[in-house]
């Protein structure tokens, strides 16, 4: 094992150039002290919102302080991230993150004053002014929540109690992250080690069953030993997004979710009935593993091991850029010169070091570059998430250069789309030049299991989520032994009668932390749906396929989700997206089932 180098031991070319922001701790620190004077000024406009002139004057003071404020916070994160164990960044990170809260506080009246206002006056004071018409949108967003906005006191009120009402998910976190501990299993070499959240991924693809089947009897063991305690917090999370939904007069905790971006409820019911209706084809693939992996009845345990095992092939960062720059070239030469340009200017800090945070990720604001950290360790799924995080960093450059300030930013429905775009036109290419069976194969399965795990698996999450919140919002109280009973169903429904379904499946619903955030996993199959149905058309050279998918780049948060969607050719109020997605699966198991 070659040593991990330190920070300053990495060529620069392989480093983003976050000096970009700032040259020096020196410019940050001026930046910082007049960020402080400065941002207390926009106190003075509270109370004062009271014509169109003055809403403009708070808008632009906003701007130009917010960009401030956004460049400092970004440069300490991103200087953090480089090292974690860097005591000055630290600090820097530490004082940049207090100063935000504080910052926050000088913002807050603005929303309960523009919904303080007529709306005819509102819509009369933008048609008077040109320049307000910028901020139509904006501003219609806000009035929209007038009807769940409360009185000041009770607004204060539930701010005040936000802390204690998001406690569910603290212990959840606590009680599985710190306190819960799992045992020793033996690996596939017969030494002992101990069993953990972050090992377990690996031993349940182990190609050895006793070593999978014991990781998962171990660790769902445990859960199952404090079914009680995670069901009582899982109810008391649920009762509190429905107490929340409920005192800010939504119908359901449902729409109270979907409502603020104006997503139809539509949208989630009908993602889990076309799931629901297709069914058959998961079933289908459990079959296929099942005779892959030459086994007489197939557990729950064995879903995760790959079909086949390739030796492990280097493909150095190089190699990996031009792979993903040729599996890109569907989408035009614009498109791509951004991408090299991205990698030249210095978007991207490429490998690990001491003290490095772990993972990849897409950061940055408004006036700086779309940062990219990678971890980059010369696999091909390291390739893979290039193309992801490179997807969302050019989606952040066209918003930014495409749309002002207010409008820059996309939302969580739109946020996975162009990254999963990128992967889904990669697996593509490569199952395409494959000619190796083996790989080919290996290929095919990465690209089902993707699908498997990203739009069945979470819709059948999203129908666990719905049953809950509905069944609670109706007053009838849900038990440990409720809760399972449902994901032992569910299990059942969705993986068909080849699969047996092991009774330790049952208590799987208490290590998901996202049921924490309500309503929030439908999302990624949603976002795949929608990245299926973009790749697909770009490679079918469908008419303006590749302008409509840059247009959709190129809207930030100009509209609703759904409308950019929709202005792009992908209409996620229909089933369209979703069978497409199926479609592919059902591809895939052809090529997988005749080789």
């Amino acid at each position: 094992m070659s040593e991990l180098k330190k920070r300053d031991e990495i060529k620069a070319e392989f480093k983003w150039k976050v000096e970009k922001i700032y040259t020096d701790i020196k410019a940050w620190e001026k930046d910082f002290e007049e960020l402080k004077k400065e941002a207390v000024k926009l106190k003075n406009y509270s109370g004062k919102l009271t014509n169109g002139e003055m809403i403009l004057e708070y808008f632009k003071v906003n701007e130009k302080i917010s960009r401030k404020a956004e460049n400092l916070y970004i440069y300490a994160h991103l200087k953090s991230d480089e090292d974690t164990s860097n005591s000055t960044y630290q600090s820097l990170m530490s004082k940049i993150d207090i100063y935000m809260a504080e910052f926050a506080s000088y913002t807050a009246f603005f929303v309960p004053e523009i919904l303080s206002l007529e709306d005819k006056f509102i819509k009369a004071e933008i048609n008077r002014i040109e320049e307000l018409k910028d901020f139509e949108f904006l501003i219609n967003d806000i009035l929209k929540e007038k009807p769940h906005i409360l009185s000041k006191e009770m607004e204060e009120l539930l701010a005040a109690a936000s802390d204690c009402l998001d406690a569910p998910a603290a212990i959840h976190s606590i009680l599985t992250n710190a306190d819960m501990t799992f045992g020793n299993i033996k690996d596939e070499e017969g030494n002992e080690v101990e069993l953990t959240e972050g090992n377990y991924s690996s031993f349940i693809k182990s190609k050895n069953k006793v070593v999978r089947k014991d990781a998962f009897r171990k660790l769902f063991g445990e859960y199952d030993k404090l079914k009680n305690t995670l069901a009582t917090s899982l109810t008391a999370s649920i009762k509190t997004f429905n107490f929340s939904s409920r005192v800010r007069k939504y119908n359901n905790a449902l729409e109270a979710s979907l409502n603020p971006n104006n997503i139809p409820v539509e949208v989630y019911k009908n993602a889990v009935k076309v799931i629901n209706d297709n069914l058959d084809s998961l079933h289908r693939y459990v079959k296929i593993k099942k005779k892959l992996l030459g086994l007489d009845e197939i557990h729950m345990y064995d879903l995760y091991v790959p079909v086949i095992e390739l030796p492990k092939e280097k493909i150095e960062f190089n190699t990996g850029l031009d792979i993903v720059l040729e599996a890109l070239k569907p989408l035009g030469t614009e498109y791509l010169d951004v991408f090299k340009s991205g990698i030249k200017d210095g978007w991207i800090d490429i490998y690990e070091n001491k003290g490095k945070k772990g993972g990849a990720y897409s950061w940055g604001g408004y006036d700086t570059l779309p940062y990219v950290l990678l971890n980059y360790n010369n696999e091909l799924n390291d390739v893979s998430t290039l193309a992801h995080e490179m997807g969302h960093s050019i989606h952040s450059y066209y918003s930014r250069k495409e749309q002002t300030y207010y409008y820059a930013n996309y939302t969580l429905f739109c946020a996975e789309v162009a990254s999963t775009t990128n992967e889904s036109l990669l697996i593509h290419h490569l199952i395409e030049k494959e000619t190796d069976e083996k790989k080919k194969l290996y290929l095919i399965n990465q690209e089902l299991e993707q699908i498997r795990t990203t739009v069945f698996r979470q819709l059948m999450f999203a129908e666990f989520e719905l049953y809950t919140h509905e069944t609670l919002e109706k007053g009838v109280p849900l038990t440990a032994e409720d809760y399972n009973k449902v994901w032992h169903d569910l299990n059942v429904k969705y993986f068909g009668s080849e699969m047996v379904v092991d009774k330790e499946i049952d208590i799987e619903w208490s290590r998901i932390p996202h049921f924490y955030s309500d309503f929030y996993v439908y999302q990624y199959a949603t976002g795949y749906a929608a990245a299926s149905a973009f790749s697909k058309s770009i490679l079918e050279g469908k008419e303006n396929a590749v302008e409509k998918y840059k247009g959709f780049l190129k809207s930030g948060g100009s509209d609703y989700p759904i409308n950019i969607l929709k202005n792009a050719g992908v209409d996620m109020t229909t089933n369209e997206p979703i069978e497409a997605t199926i479609k592919r699966f059902n591809e895939l198991l052809d090529m997988i089932d005749n080789s």
